[in-house]
């Protein structure tokens, strides 16, 4: 029986739209050129910064950001950047007695973020608070140690194959992928996921009935 649900940020709890759309704003390159190099690499199976590299080869991707950060353009999020099943889902959940984590790659500004919009939520946390971060193996020692359960009786829930999928099942966690989002949906079908995943979801609200079985 699950006891705790921890989950990917990223195209899991959160859009990506606004991320990308302010990295094309602050690289002065059209939204949808960005949006198709994104997808280029995601379907070459490549770091997703490498579409800021193919824009401007000889980016310091931290130090722009830092840069964005100093001139009042860094990160931001609000309600609309969350996919819509995603209070509804963590709700149900926490009502059936699971305990609900959010932890992914991210930085520690989004964590705080996040804390912000005021989720239900046990607990949020990102790898930039952490130290640690996606695919390693610490990561996920990290998320065994919040969860306070055992690891099959933990469900980690993301769409990245590489980054969520088997890392988390490396570790002996269970795992649902979700189909959304550019990985979401590539990898969707493939025969590796498939192996993989425990579960594959298309929605947060499906967790419902899976934690009751």
């Amino acid at each position: 029986m699950m006891e705790t649900i921890v989950f990917d940020v990223g195209e899991t709890i959160t859009r990506d739209d606004r991320y990308w759309a302010s990295w094309a704003d602050w690289l002065d390159v059209p939204r949808h050129t960005l949006s198709a190099l994104v997808g280029a690499v995601v379907a070459q199976g490549r770091d997703n910064a490498d579409a800021l590299r193919l824009v401007r080869p000889s980016i310091d991707v931290d130090a722009e950001y830092h840069a964005r950060e100093a001139a009042g353009r860094g990160e931001h999020l609000d309600e609309g950047d969350l996919y819509d099943d995603v209070r509804p889902a963590l709700s149900a959940l926490r009502a059936a007695g699971i305990r609900v984590v959010i932890a992914g790659n991210q930085t520690p500004r989004v964590g705080e973020l996040l804390r912000d919009l005021d989720l239900p939520a046990d607990l949020i946390v990102t790898s930039g608070e952490w130290g640690v971060a996606k695919p390693q193996p610490e990561f996920f020692q990290r998320v065994h140690e919040v969860a306070q359960a055992e690891p099959d009786a933990t469900l980690y829930v993301g769409d990245h194959p590489a980054n969520d999928v088997f890392p988390a099942k490396a570790a002996g966690l269970r795992v649902a992928h979700l189909r959304r989002g550019p990985w979401g949906h590539l990898w969707a079908d493939d025969p590796a996921i498939v192996a993989a995943a425990d579960w594959r979801i298309d929605s947060l609200t499906q967790l419902t009935e899976i934690v009751k079985g």
